[in-house]
């Protein structure tokens, strides 16, 4: 590196078109492009205010900014972008830059001697202290400092320029005639787009300081909001290690090909990256403060700390743990207590397969609160939980920050839904997504693809899915996968609801063979979730004795991580277990220890849930009249905010009570409660229908048959026998009776 060095500082010379006056001296250096940039910028100046329309102006100066700051771009990208805001201009630019190509090194020089008129003046054209100005300013003295040879070499690229130009505008034609001819033009626009776009960094050699600085927040930002519009991981490494390759010490673009790694899941690359940027940061004193010692200690620790967090993200949770030790001492030395709470809730992550690890949750909250951070709750209101969310979103809006307050709507989302609050929770959601950013990625982008955005959208697609609008559900989720590709960071939320979406729709269906096949995808983006849906298959394939040992274990391993969402779902499940084994007395206290934690930590949903196969419990053990007044407690939390399949099964229990409990009413009390029951079993039928859930609609039409049998509606009931036929020769059933199926 040494030698490049050496070469650029006593050798000035052109490399790629590019020619480097004094590189140590002036960050910015002249270039056929900024040549071109300047001819744009004087054609501005020259043209008056009734040639140009106060919309081309305005357009032309909303161009400018990325001009000044962006890499060096071809002649025909500039001359597209210049005649897309002004097409007049881009034919007076055309031409100008076109006499000055052809003619000789005096136009140059004369051109230059020009520019410096553009500060005379009593109302000059630019003020020197405005962007433009600098700009100007920088180039001329830029200019001013190179000798006849290093002119002559510039004018020599000036010309290859105006010729590579020229020669990309007769091939761009051509292709744009041959697609038409072909009827793909749309297809090959896109490809043109792609392969211009690569072109723009890659045409330009040896970017600047100022445009190197601003390459790599562009390319930061992207990567953070909007991944799609970056370019490829391959390009993005090769312009970075162009970059280094002129400055190896720019700790910022190591940085930058850290998260570029992370991107392809390189951890051999990412790592390596990683700690190229803190050991430049050190030995450059980007961080150093007046004593010079502090900042060298925090960029240790916290370099310590992002490489326990990167570990963490590869599974690597031995190598994370040694370098939190690490971060911890230093932090620990230095008296750094934010740091030290990060090292906190790093631990947490770690520790979440020890049977410590919630202690360590509680300590994490505690200092939370004492050095002024988010706080927790746990078993809280939803209003004294709002109450505080609220506290924390009036500084975010006071001081603008926008991916704080992206975050608390996703949270508040998450929150609403837990609850079982799903009107509220799809407010929220689309709240966020209808909220413009406060920080566009660049110049023309307002698309955040943040992680709280991806957790709205899966939101979404599961609320849509949960009420039986699967095509809507099918576009969310569409949109995510183009939002968020594959290989980005947040892809796996995506993945994981589709997955269960296609889950919850084999197991409706009755095709357990597929929604077995689903749960090892489910399992390997989330083991607690893939083990509960597989015990879920295995109860429905009548294996029950598989089921409870899987539900058993995860019951145990749930309790220990106080996933109380978890244990509530398990224990649901394992009380069906036993009523379907005609053990109803040993559901109960199960049912009872679900409804016990429901209520302490205020899952309303989920209470509801639990009351209602409690009624069920009840009508199985021959008490059908207090199951039915259970009913009235748990029904109403479910009709408002639960999904169809479980307002199906609602209205199904329902109609069974009322049957149950007529069977002691006179003749015509009795005909009444058969007729309601009746009503209420073709409104659990549309339910189910939504949801395509055929195995439930056969169970339904089963009992109105029976129902309409003794009635003495014939026709009726041979409906109802022909249509539940026609569902059993298709979805056989496992011997299980009907009457122990909620």
């Amino acid at each position: 590196m040494a030698s490049v060095h050496e070469s650029l500082y006593f050798n000035p010379m052109m490399t790629n078109g590019v020619v480097h006056a004094n590189v140590f001296g002036i960050k910015d250096w002249v270039t056929p492009y900024k040549i071109a940039v300047l001819v744009l910028l004087n054609e501005m100046g020259r043209t008056g205010e009734a040639a140009v329309s106060l919309m081309e102006r305005r357009r032309l100066n909303q161009l400018l900014l990325p001009l000044l700051q962006g890499p060096d771009i071809t002649l025909s990208k500039l001359y597209k972008l210049i005649e897309e805001s002004c097409p007049q201009l881009a034919n007076s630019v055309q031409i100008r830059i076109k006499l000055m190509a052809e003619g000789e090194l005096k136009d140059m020089e004369q051109f230059f001697d020009d520019l410096s008129d553009s500060f005379s003046g009593t109302e000059p054209e630019v003020h020197k202290t405005s962007v433009v100005g600098l700009f100007l300013r920088h180039m001329i003295l830029a200019y001013s400092k190179l000798s006849f040879s290093q002119v002559f070499k510039l004018y020599t690229a000036l010309q290859q320029y105006f010729q590579n130009g020229e020669k990309k505008a007769v091939e761009d034609a051509d292709m744009e005639l041959a697609s038409r001819e072909e009827g793909e033009r749309k297809m090959e626009k896109e490809e043109l787009d792609v392969s211009i776009r690569e072109e723009e960094v890659s045409c330009s050699g040896p970017l600047s300081q100022k445009q190197a600085e601003f390459f790599l927040s562009q390319q930061a930002s992207l990567l953070k909001n909007d991944e799609t519009k970056a370019l490829t991981p391959a390009s993005l490494q090769k312009e970075l290690n162009n970059l280094l390759k002129f400055n190896p010490d720019f700790a910022e673009a190591h940085y930058l090909s850290y998260l570029n790694n992370l991107r392809v899941q390189d951890v051999f690359s990412s790592t390596h990256s990683l700690l190229h940027y803190f050991d430049r940061l050190i030995l450059t004193g980007a961080e150093s403060k007046s004593n010079g010692e502090e900042g060298y200690g925090r960029s240790l620790r916290y370099a310590a700390l992002n490489l326990a967090a990167l570990h963490c993200r590869f599974g690597h949770y031995q190598q994370a743990e040694l370098a939190l030790q690490e971060a911890i001492r230093i932090a620990q030395e230095s008296n750094d207590h934010v740091c030290l709470q990060h090292c906190l809730s790093w631990l947490y992550v770690l520790g979440q397969k020890r049977s410590d690890s919630y202690v360590l949750l509680e300590h994490s909250v505690k200092k939370a609160v004492h050095f002024g951070l988010p706080r927790a709750f746990a078993g809280k209101t939803a209003n004294k939980l709002m109450d505080a969310l609220k506290d924390s979103d009036l500084l975010h809006w006071k001081h603008s920050l926008s991916e704080l307050i992206d975050i608390s709507i996703a949270q508040k989302t998450a929150i609403w839904r837990l609850y079982g609050r799903s009107t509220m929770a799809l407010q929220q959601a689309q709240m966020l997504l209808s909220m413009n950013s406060l920080e566009a990625a660049n110049a023309g982008a307002q698309q955040n693809n943040t992680e709280s955005f991806a957790v709205a959208l899966c939101h979404l697609a599961e609320l849509h899915a949960e009420q039986g609008c699967f095509a809507a559900a099918s576009e969310v989720l569409k949109h995510l996968k183009e939002r968020f590709p594959p290989n980005s960071q947040h892809a796996q939320l995506w993945m994981l609801c589709d997955q269960k979406i296609q889950f919850d729709r084999a197991m409706h269906d009755g095709k357990y063979h597929l929604a077995d096949s689903l749960v090892t995808g489910i399992t390997a983006l989330n083991s607690i979730e893939g083990v509960y849906r597989k015990a879920v298959v295995l109860q429905a394939q009548n294996q029950m004795s598989e089921a409870h040992k899987l539900l058993q274990k995860l019951l145990i391993h749930c309790q220990k991580i106080r996933n109380t969402e978890m244990v509530i779902s398990v224990l649901l499940s394992v009380a069906e277990l036993y009523w379907q084994s005609s053990s109803p007395t040993i559901a109960l206290p199960v049912l009872l220890q679900a409804l016990a934690l429901s209520k302490e930590y205020r899952l309303q949903y989920l209470a509801s849930e639990t009351v209602l196969n409690l009624a069920f419990a009840q009508l199985i053990l021959g008490i059908p009249e207090q199951a039915l007044s259970l009913l009235h407690m748990a029904i109403e939390p479910i009709l408002a905010d639960g999904a169809v399949l479980d307002k199906g099964r609602a209205m199904f229990l329902v109609a069974k009570c009322q049957v149950a409990s007529a069977a002691s009413y006179d003749p015509l009390k009795k005909a009444e409660a058969v007729e309601a029951a009746i009503e209420n079993l073709n409104e659990a039928k549309n339910y189910f229908a939504k949801v395509d859930c055929k195995e439930r609609i056969r169970d339904v039409v089963y009992f109105q048959a029976r129902l309409y049998h003794t009635l003495g509606r014939t026709q009726e009931r041979n409906r109802c026998a022909m249509l539940f036929r026609q569902l059993h020769q298709e979805l056989p059933s496992h011997g299980v009776p009907l009457i122990n199926h909620l």
